[in-house]
């Protein structure tokens, strides 16, 4: 499958970007639409109806569970040091460790508590390319809720830049 990048594995006609790179086409006015950058490439982020629909429910309820100030949606983070440099995912919701309000920048995996991917059309991208970028990060739990299948997997206990820990739930 095309949009699947295996960690480490280079393909001769895609071009690499850097958080750098993208800031500085940003600048241009040539990047202006809304975009993750994953192991250098650059995904463009869209929403059909029923992922948008998931997105609000989940965010209702992750605020009344933690408290709207903890929870924040679709905002960049950061991850390891050493994914930095390539990577700007940006999670449907993050559960931070303290108040939203008291970040002036991109949350580290240390002060975030809970990610969350809401996915349709990108699930074995979220399963997989995600995941193990989230894993290597240390990002202690990870969730794919899978539109279509009504099921969502927990990703937990990161060791050694993979999860060891993988529950799905159906509801």
């Amino acid at each position: 499958m095309a949009d699947i990048l295996i960690p480490g594995e280079l393909s001769p006609h895609v071009i690499y970007w850097t958080r750098e790179d993208c800031k500085r086409f940003e600048e241009a006015g040539a990047l202006d639409y809304q975009y993750e950058l994953i192991e250098g490439m650059i995904n463009k982020m869209g929403q059909n109806m029923p992922h948008a629909n998931v997105v609000r429910l989940l965010i209702k309820n992750l605020f009344a569970t933690f408290g709207d100030e903890f929870v924040v949606t679709q905002a960049s983070i950061n991850v390891s040091p050493e994914d930095n440099p390539t990577n700007e995912p940006i999670p449907d919701a993050i559960v931070l460790t303290r108040p939203a309000g008291d970040f002036i920048s991109y949350p580290k995996p240390s002060e975030i508590r809970l990610l969350v991917e809401v996915s349709d059309t990108t699930l074995r991208f979220d399963m997989t390319t995600k995941a193990a970028l989230y894993a290597r990060a240390g990002i202690v739990e990870y969730w794919v809720v899978n539109v279509n299948a009504r099921e969502v997997t927990v990703f937990r206990s990161p060791e050694n830049g993979s999860y060891v820990d993988i529950p799905s739930y159906r509801g």
